[in-house]
């Protein structure tokens, strides 16, 4: 039923319990992982923060190391996956455009995000997995992870 399925990951807690169920759906169907990081440059950084290992973006950090850190980030989460075919897509910009990006161009099944922001305000206000179920071109498993 799924063949390529999508997640996005900024290396918390939270996006690994995200990315765990996303791998199990892949084992089950045989289809390919993609995991997925958005990184910004400082400039864009200051809207809206940056959460897990990747540093925070400073002024001396130039978008050619904010995008290896990126790569570096799925290349550790993609070690941790054994017996799936993975993808990593390391893409500037938004989370929630780079996911729809991604979803869109490998002609995603579905995408896995995490359940963070889908209660209280930030619900409210347009958490990530809530824009992205909202616009999405597949289907959409939220993940219990808070």
């Amino acid at each position: 039923m799924f063949s390529n399925i999508v997640v996005g990951t900024d290396g918390s807690g939270t996006s690994r319990k995200a990315v765990a169920l996303a791998a199990d759906l892949a084992r089950q169907h045989g289809a390919v992982l993609h995991l997925v990081n958005a990184y910004k440059i400082p400039s864009m950084h200051a809207a809206s923060g940056l959460a897990g290992p990747i540093p925070a973006p400073t002024e001396d950090m130039s978008p050619e190391a904010l995008m290896e850190s990126s790569k570096d980030l799925l290349d550790e989460v993609a070690g941790t996956l054994e017996g799936l075919k993975v993808e990593s897509h390391s893409v500037l910009g938004s989370a929630v455009e780079v996911v729809i990006s991604v979803a869109e161009s490998v002609d995603a099944d579905v995408i896995v995000v995490g359940s963070k922001g889908m209660r209280g305000a930030r619900r409210m206000i347009g958490s990530v997995p809530n824009s992205i179920a909202h616009r999405a071109p597949c289907h959409v498993l939220i993940a219990k992870t808070a």
